[in-house]
């Protein structure tokens, strides 16, 4: 599996979600620009000493690391998390080589990406109206693990 994050601010946030990339052996994509260094000491308290067990990398535009797979035969799916979808992340049947896209804490995933996709927006379900969204790591974390439950099983 692949998480991808658009565009990350909050550096204890992509610790997390690195931490929780090392434990499912999920590879993780950053997609600029950051809003931190990658040297950042947040960034490194947060995943702990789990990043030399992270497969990463970094990419200037989300353009970017699609172009590079289109070279690619068979082009992975992308699943693009939102609050403004109505399909829930449980409904997809996910492959191992999927990417599972996250936008910025602040303002999500852009629309335009979110309109040219509507067939592959996906998201969780929140019961309380009065909640915005969940926290990134929490989202990832719930995502991830429904598609690895579907594909590897538990």
């Amino acid at each position: 599996m692949n998480v991808v994050l658009v565009e990350p601010e909050i550096p204890p946030n992509t610790g997390n979600v690195a931490r929780l990339c090392a434990a499912t052996g999920a590879t993780l994509h950053l997609v600029g620009p950051l809003g931190f260094r990658l040297d950042d000491r947040e960034l490194k308290r947060a995943g702990m000493d789990y990043w030399e067990h992270v497969t990463w990398k970094y990419w200037e535009t989300l353009e970017a690391l699609q172009a590079a797979l289109r070279k690619d035969e068979t082009e992975p799916a992308f699943y693009y998390v939102t609050t403004k979808s109505k399909r829930p992340y449980t409904e997809p049947r996910y492959n191992g080589g999927d990417y599972l896209v996250f936008g910025r804490e602040t303002a999500g995933l852009p629309k335009e990406l979110l309109d040219a996709n509507t067939d592959t927006t996906i998201t969780i379900p929140m019961f309380n109206p009065q909640a915005r969204s969940l926290n990134l790591a929490t989202a990832v974390a719930i995502v991830l693990y429904e598609a690895m439950r579907q594909v590897k099983g538990f």
